[in-house]
């Protein structure tokens, strides 16, 4: 089959840990996470949304915890995710070691909230007793008043705020760090992580935070994840979306997907001019429709006129060249047969059928 071609660039080497049995950082390839948007306390609500996240592909999902009167149902959906799930807390450090013992399978905290060196100890200290990582987050939206009045809200304010965060948290014997960085705009991002990558070897959790909203969301988080990844950095992300949990997985997917990070199926879909004589988008729409659940690294091309449109399809696995009433098929750069434009969907898919997955 015609896979993406390898990405050209060399991952940055970071230390390894492990979540819940899914490896992270190291040599392992770029997990893809989301987080819950349920009540933690309904514990079948947030479940249901987990086991969705679980059918889009999702590796790892994180789960809040604001209070104390949760966490009986926290340690229930750890019991029963299909997935490990990662506690996010702030403030409270009891809430910390409370879901160490019920079964976190990492936690996600801020050392600068939790109070002090002491609990940021104890904390840690319940983590290593659990065995399982934690990581802490930089967040342009809350630096140290100390960095914000030296330097701004700025990239190296982030970069130094998570330095002081790991040294604190190595100073007291914790090594299963994994750290994140992130802005609500894309420049903030991009260069606090390429400042820390160049300072440090722990693993990077990728993401733009409170990214918004529909197509603009889903750009800044392209735009700024798929650059630190195209640089090497990064392993593991998360697409920070107002909408449902099952959404941000399937965008981080297609991130990986179009870097050549992660194996599956890659339409190639003629944009369309005044050369075109059918109405492509709705085959190209069902045949897209129809990939979601493929898995196989095949290419698929679907074009609109004669001018590339034979080209493209002979390149991939299997591809279709529309013409006014009619669409060529072709398989391994060979033509199949000729079929009626209202067939060509179903015929291109029952040839995609025939490749061995």
């Amino acid at each position: 089959m015609n896979a993406p071609t390898p990405p050209p660039w060399q991952r940055r080497v970071s230390r390894g840990v492990s979540v819940g049995g899914v490896a992270l950082g190291g040599n392992a390839p770029v997990s893809v996470q989301t987080m819950t948007k349920t009540d933690t306390g309904d514990a079948e609500a947030t479940l249901t949304q987990i086991k969705s996240a679980a059918a889009a592909g999702v590796d790892l999902v994180r789960v809040a915890i604001p209070r104390a009167e949760v966490l009986d149902s926290f340690e229930r959906i750890c019991a029963e995710s299909p997935l490990p799930v990662i506690a996010d807390i702030h403030f409270d450090y009891r809430l910390a070691l409370e879901a160490a013992r019920r079964g976190a399978a990492k936690l996600r905290l801020n050392p600068g909230n939790l109070g002090g060196p002491e609990r940021l100890a104890q904390v840690l200290e319940a983590a290593s007793a659990a065995g399982i990582p934690v990581r802490v987050g930089v967040n342009a939206g809350s630096l140290p008043k100390d960095l914000l009045e030296q330097y701004g809200p700025c990239a190296e304010a982030m970069a130094t705020a998570a330095q002081r965060m790991v040294a604190e948290a190595q100073g007291l014997g914790f090594a299963d760090l994994v750290v994140s960085l992130k802005a609500s705009d894309v420049p903030r991002t991009v260069q606090a992580n390429r400042l820390f990558a160049a300072e440090s070897d722990l693993p990077l959790h990728l993401g733009v935070t409170e990214a918004g909203l529909g197509q603009e969301a889903l750009i800044r988080s392209a735009v700024g994840i798929g650059t630190l990844l195209a640089e090497g950095i990064g392993d593991t992300i998360r697409v920070s979306l107002t909408d449902d949990p099952a959404e941000e997985v399937r965008a981080g997917r297609q991130i990986l997907q179009a870097l050549g990070l992660l194996p599956g199926p890659v339409l190639v879909s003629c944009p369309t001019c005044g050369r075109c004589q059918v109405d492509l988008r709705p085959v190209a729409e069902e045949i897209r429709q129809a990939l979601t659940s493929v898995e196989q690294p095949v290419v698929v091309a679907v074009m609109g006129c004669e001018v590339n449109g034979p080209g493209e399809a002979r390149h991939a696995d299997i591809g279709l060249a529309a013409g006014k009433d009619s669409a060529v098929l072709f398989r391994g750069g060979k033509i199949v047969r000729r079929v009626p434009i209202g067939e060509a969907a179903a015929a291109l898919l029952e040839e995609l059928a025939k490749l061995s997955p």
